[in-house]
């Protein structure tokens, strides 16, 4: 299988050298050729096979030049009891009999992030022998909390790479920001942006569009790629556990094979969710996907409207890895449901980088409203679904789940439908743990406590456990003091590698 780029300028390239680039030199990004379908027989076999077998079977249909043994490789290495704290890697748990969390956070991060950074390190330097790339590869990552920690995380000391990641210095919470600070590898640079996620982003694009640092690179035998979900190699893994979910609610006995769910998923860069739609092209049933956004709901405006404008203000929230303006993924969904239109998608893009607007056509619009289904929770709203999640089915979700959840009970207040519903559950609520503790814990234990402190008593008070990447990173060891504008991005990458 080869893929190509969604603005259709640049030459076709098999999977390995779509990983390695990252990002398209036309600057799109990389889609499959085509989409692979699966059948009855593949659902209901899967119902025997673990979490690794079912994630070779898929990238097996996608990775077509690599080996079933290096793809094996691969899987083993990133999704085993060493990474991962749960045995079912990305578990199902129970609500009710149609309501399903698909918790995504038992990696080493404790996010949904892990769940593709832990095997995109396997996938590219598994690439790289293919392809006989002989560079250096440079990850460079922009971040709206998760992604950078997930990413150091899976990079440290991977031999061949270095890593560079930029997040947000005011926009994450405590524990995302300790995390990357601390981040301990021989190979690993984080700097904090002063602005928000959009102005990392766009540093970052710059970067990778910039051709005289491009040449500085190879002159230097180093060559760029990325691990943000604009990588294909970072999206492909998240298309798996959608897949997965419904295997195991066949197995368990609460679908019969064609029963339709639905899919509801916090999105911010339009990543997760797009693993959901690719899911559905593949064959898996699905009636609506349903995207739930915080108060920067830009996604919802879009998918209602079918006009999207970044011109509007931008909201700090308690669900930061959503405080996004600029979803990159959408433009993987324009392409597809444009009938990979790439003039037509080249326009909306140039659009949006000149006016910040854009606005599809009525027969795009239309067939993204007849999958999509969208709507936002505010922060006071997300505080009241975690309260109610734990009152009502003494489960606790972070801030972001919590707004999925919120959006939900708006969709079947609005439909009334009772369909099974899978919830991608995106982080656990210990990361997010001074917003989670304001809607669980009384007043009298919360006043005077720094988040680490509550996050003990969140975990006393709850019976959860606290995830072992979170217990002890107050005392970790600060590595990483750098902050830079946006204008100085790419001379502080330069400056981590010596150029």
């Amino acid at each position: 299988m080869q893929y190509q780029s969604s603005r259709g300028n640049s030459p076709q390239v098999s999977a390995s050298q779509a990983i390695i680039n990252g990002i398209a030199p036309d600057g799109g990004l990389y889609i499959p050729e085509q989409i692979p379908s699966l059948s009855k027989e593949d659902f209901i076999n899967w119902g025997s096979l673990s979490y690794q077998g079912r994630a070779e079977a898929v990238l097996r249909r996608f990775l077509t030049d690599f080996t079933p043994m290096e793809i094996s490789c691969c899987v083993q290495a990133a999704y085993n009891e060493l990474n991962f704290d749960n045995a079912g890697i990305a578990p199902l748990a129970e609500l009710s009999p149609r309501l399903h969390m698909l918790e995504l956070w038992h990696g080493p991060t404790s996010a949904f992030k892990d769940m593709a950074l832990q095997i995109l390190p396997q996938l590219l330097t598994t690439s790289m022998r293919k392809t006989g790339e002989k560079s250096q590869i440079v990850i460079l990552v922009a971040t709206s909390g998760d992604t950078g920690k997930a990413a150091l995380e899976g990079f440290r000391d991977v031999e061949g790479t270095r890593i560079v990641v930029f997040y947000p210095a005011q926009g994450v919470s405590q524990i995302q920001r300790l995390q990357m600070i601390t981040q301990a590898g021989e190979n690993v640079n984080v700097a904090g942006v002063e602005g928000n996620f959009d102005d990392a982003q766009n540093g970052v694009k710059r970067i990778f569009a910039d051709q005289d640092f491009i040449a500085l690179l190879a002159q230097n035998n180093l060559k760029m790629s990325s691990a943000n979900s604009i990588n294909w190699g970072r999206l492909l893994p998240q298309i798996v556990y959608y897949l997965s979910a419904y295997a195991d609610l066949l197995q368990q006995g609460r679908l019969e094979y064609g029963e339709e769910v639905n899919i509801v998923v916090p999105t911010g860069n339009f990543g997760n969710i797009l693993g959901a739609y690719y899911a559905r092209e593949m064959g898996l049933p699905v009636n609506r996907l349903i995207c739930a956004a915080n108060a920067n709901n830009i996604l919802t405006d879009f998918i209602n409207s079918g006009v999207y404008d970044r011109n509007r203000p931008f909201y700090k929230t308690i669900s930061p890895s959503m405080d996004i303006l600029i979803s990159s993924n959408l433009e993987r969904l324009l392409a597809e449901v444009s009938g990979r239109d790439y003039r037509q998608v080249n326009d909306w893009m140039k659009q949006l980088a000149t006016s910040g607007r854009y606005e599809v056509n009525e027969p795009v619009r239309d067939r993204i409203q007849a999958l999509f289904w969208s709507d936002f929770a505010d922060d006071v709203q997300t505080i009241e679904a975690i309260r109610k999640t734990w009152d009502q089915y003494q489960y606790l979700v972070d801030t972001h789940t919590a707004v999925a959840l919120h959006v939900y009970e708006r969709y079947q207040e609005k439909t009334g439908d009772t369909r099974t519903t899978i919830i991608a559950s995106t982080a656990s609520p210990f990361k997010f743990g001074s917003s989670v503790a304001e809607a669980i814990l009384p007043e009298a234990i919360r006043a005077g406590k720094d988040e680490f402190s509550l996050i003990g008593y969140l975990a006393e008070w709850t019976g959860y456990e606290i995830p072992r990447g979170i217990r002890d990173l107050d005392k970790l060891p600060v590595l990483h003091d750098t902050t830079t504008s946006p204008a100085e991005m790419r001379n502080t990458v330069a400056r981590f590698l010596n150029l």
